[in-house]
């Protein structure tokens, strides 16, 4: 998923639970419009976050797979070895 999909999509999400939290209150949604462009930034950054976040977790795995095929490869090896 791109990042400009993932921040704008937690942007929409915080935008739903401002509007759910007014509605809650039984508040005019249109009444305090900063706490909508709050609401929104800080759900997209939270989103900008979590991409961030995925794509390192992403290059730590594909790190660790390498390690241990390399590791299982020399433990072939010496067993190998061992048997000869």
């Amino acid at each position: 998923m791109s990042m400009l999909a993932n921040v704008v999509g937690f942007s929409l999400f915080g935008l739903a639970a401002r509007m759910g939290q007014l509605g809650i209150q039984r508040r005019n949604p249109m009444e305090n419009l900063a706490g909508h462009a709050i609401a929104m930034s800080v759900f997209g950054y939270v989103g900008y976050w979590a991409y961030r976040w995925d794509a390192r977790a992403a290059t730590l795995l594909g790190e660790k797979r390498a390690e241990i095929a390399e590791r299982r490869e020399r433990s072939l090896a010496a067993a190998e070895e061992a048997d000869s």
